[in-house]
């Protein structure tokens, strides 16, 4: 469709506005009480009109795409208060009643330590209600971060059904939307994290009708694990304008987005927009009760345009989560080589027996930490025992003490694994009362042989802070895998409005002692994991240094997995499994190397038994990522040379690259496809770093880089 035809049919608005030209000098709002005002940030430009005293939200754009028409517009807040009337006879969430009606009050820009924040503040005189939208920009960030406050001003109670974190419009032509939008969704699941697919809207449901569709494109999660069916995020591409939306929703339990279309006066749709949010009544039982004076915010969500496609928003978003998602911790951008004993290894029954000879190879082959995995507290298993975390008598006949003394005396840092959010039934603290434990119903939550416990209870916080201090500091402790391996679906409603939002209470208590525990033990690392990637959300990984990418044990899918999700997870986060078993031969210790040494690598498999070839290959792919790649990895962006793969399809090639300021590195592998693979690079000179004894060869033929194996299931590292 031509560009200016489309421009021209999204300005059928909802309120039949007319925007002013937009100017790109001004930094700042500029007001006009009649007709609006602007805020543009180093790379967006947000616009707004005012009519009748109320706001209306206008497409959001790169600051320097020249398009002075696009005037589709829809709420700035997209709000529902129990009792009052839906315009939308569906199940949709962009208008509800009092957001429809909100009546413009003000804005003003404050300076911030990392930026500016803008807040726009809107009132609703019938249910005396406060709104004010946050905007936080942050400087040579692509992204905004969006969140909304509403403090009730009245003396009754509102009851709040859904309230967005943010709304984006004018996403497409409203009727026409089907081949101007692909939507990019990441679906994640256990053992297979970060499959990106692509879809036009018809495909995900939402329909035109030549009206205003009752469906929606949707994605969602409730419950614990963030990240159990879909990344919290996803990308809009208009193929026809060539500028791309995307968001990310930060929040470690529930949430929801939606696509459709929809208008404010009448049966016609006017606009194609984005509703973005936490949890809400409908999709996660989270309905909220706002007293009088009391305030209620949701959770934030990150949001951008670019001009181009997918990966232009993949880079925009790593840039945005290394400068106002990740805190820097010490010892956070390092990348340390981590020996962990669980993945083709001890799997979760670690013994001292066991233990001593794989510290000396994991030592040997150049690991600087080592953690011993599940299973260290308990006499038989790991399952049901879990809350007093004291050490098995039986696995350590010399006490854990003298195995973490092994590890220090061997050159590394020794962690262990902690599920310090739960309580087995077995264990001491199953006797503590209900205020200990999500319930719901009067019972308590019992999930996968797991109470869950709830952060709101100081006691609970207290109790944990005990475990931290004798683990931290009496056994010495320097690496922490925080594990978590149950969803607590709904949340609680014992001392909560309902189950969601006692969820949402937990989930903020949670990160707040998070965060409290590593400014105590500032040299302490805390990995970030849910059975692998259950919760990968960056509500979490601003605070954790590492995030676990998956449990995924058939190391020939590790590739998909690790390029799917370096969409979602910074390079300097993303830790991945290489973990050749005890009959690897040179080509498949090979492989998992490659594929560990792209991010972080995180070494388990049994070193101990490995043939002297397969050993050989762990440790030239150590040293390689320590000597090459890790100092590079905290300024990596990624790119995808062959698109995103597809973890069902064991014979297409895939490809990932990485590039910094000072180094450029590619891995590509060979599944059970031809021999000789392509890959589009441009003007970049590769070499292959690694392996370089196994007969892979690699030339360059103008753009590309041609790769040829020698036999199948091999994989190789290049860079500048």
């Amino acid at each position: 469709m031509d560009r200016r035809l489309f421009l021209q049919l999204s300005s059928v608005s909802a309120v039949s506005l007319a925007l002013p030209e937009l100017t790109l000098t001004a930094h700042s709002a500029s007001q006009s009480a009649a007709n609006g005002f602007e805020w543009l940030t180093d790379s967006l430009r947000f616009s707004y009109s005012i009519s009748k005293g109320r706001l209306r939200q206008h497409c959001i754009l790169p600051a320097d795409f020249k398009a002075t028409d696009m005037i589709s517009s829809g709420v700035e807040v997209a709000m529902q208060c129990t009792g009052e009337n839906s315009p939308d006879p569906g199940m949709k969430s962009a208008m509800g009643s009092p957001g429809v009606r909100l009546e413009f009050l003000e804005k003003h820009e404050v300076p911030t330590a990392k930026g500016r924040q803008l807040t726009i503040v809107h009132e609703d005189s019938r249910l005396s209600l406060r709104i004010e939208s946050i905007y936080e920009a942050f400087q040579d960030a692509p992204m905004v971060r969006r969140r909304t406050r509403a403090t009730n001003l009245g003396s009754t109670p509102v009851g709040i059904d859904f309230l967005s974190s943010a709304m984006l419009h004018g996403l497409a032509d409203p009727q026409n939307f089907e081949d101007q939008i692909r939507i990019h969704i990441p679906f994640n699941s256990w053992m297979a994290e970060g499959h990106w697919h692509t879809f036009k809207p018809s495909e995900m449901g939402f329909v035109e009708n030549e009206k205003t569709s009752w469906s929606q494109a949707s994605a969602g999660s409730v419950g614990t694990w963030s990240s159990e069916k879909y990344l919290p995020m996803a990308v809009v591409e208009n193929v026809a304008l060539g500028i791309t939306w995307f968001w990310q929703i930060e929040n470690n339990g529930s949430w929801y987005w939606e696509v459709s279309n929809g208008s404010e006066s009448g049966i016609r749709a006017s606009d194609v927009y984005a509703y973005l949010g936490g949890p809400d009544d409908l999709h996660a039982s989270a309905w909220k009760n706002l007293q009088p004076g009391k305030s209620y915010e949701t959770v934030p969500v990150a949001i951008g345009c670019v001009k181009g496609g997918f990966g232009d928003a993949v880079k925009a978003l790593t840039i945005y989560r290394r400068k106002a998602c990740k805190r820097q911790r010490r010892n956070g951008d390092q990348c340390p080589v981590i020996f962990n004993d669980y993945m083709n290894s001890l799997y979760g029954d670690p013994t001292e027996a066991k233990e001593l000879p794989l510290i000396q190879a994991a030592a040997a082959a150049g690991c600087e930490y080592y953690v011993i995995d599940c299973g260290w507290y308990a006499p038989e298993g790991w399952g049901d025992t879990f809350g007093a975390w004291e050490p098995s008598e039986t696995r350590w006949p010399h006490g854990l003490k003298f195995v973490l003394g092994k590890i220090r005396e061997a050159g590394m840092i020794p962690g262990l694994w902690l599920e310090a959010e739960v309580a087995g039934p077995r264990s001491s603290l199953e006797s503590k009362p209900d205020d200990w434990f999500f319930v719901r119903h009067g019972k308590r939550v019992l999930r996968g042989s797991r109470y869950l416990l709830d952060f709101r209870n100081p006691d609970v916080r207290s109790y944990l802070d005990q475990i931290l201090e004798r683990v931290v500091v009496d056994y010495g402790i320097g690496y922490i895998k925080m594990d978590y391996n149950v969803d607590s679906l709904l949340g609680t409603d014992l001392h909560a409005d309902s189950p969601g939002q006692g969820l949402l209470e937990h989930n903020r208590a949670y990160l707040a002692w998070i965060d409290k525990v590593l400014g105590r033990y500032t040299d302490l690392i805390l990995e970030n994991c849910g059975s692998g990637g259950g919760r990968l959300d960056y509500a979490q990984l601003s605070q954790f240094q590492i995030q676990s990418v998956t449990d995924q044990e058939n190391y020939l899918k590790m590739p998909a997995i690790l390029t799917g999700s370096s969409a979602a997870i910074l390079p300097e986060q993303a830790a991945m499994w290489t973990y050749p078993t005890a009959d690897s031969d040179a080509d498949q210790a090979s492989f998992n190397m490659v594929t560990g040494m792209v991010c972080r690598m995180h070494q388990s498999g049994s070193l101990d038994q490995l043939s002297k070839s397969a050993f050989g290959q762990v440790r030239n792919g150590i040293e390689q990522y320590k000597k090459l790649i890790r100092r590079h990895i905290p300024n990596a962006i990624p790119f995808y040379p062959l698109g995103m793969p597809n973890i069902a399809d064991a014979a297409s090639p895939i490809a990932l690259g990485m590039r910094a300021p000072e180094l450029s590195w590619v891995a590509v592998w060979r599944l059970d496809g031809p021999s000789r693979i392509s890959v589009p690079v441009g003007q970049e000179r590769l070499r292959i770093i690694y392996p370089k004894d196994l007969g892979i060869n690699a030339t360059q033929e103008g753009g590309q880089l041609i790769v040829t194996f020698p036999r199948v299931r091999m994989g190789c590292l290049l860079a500048t």
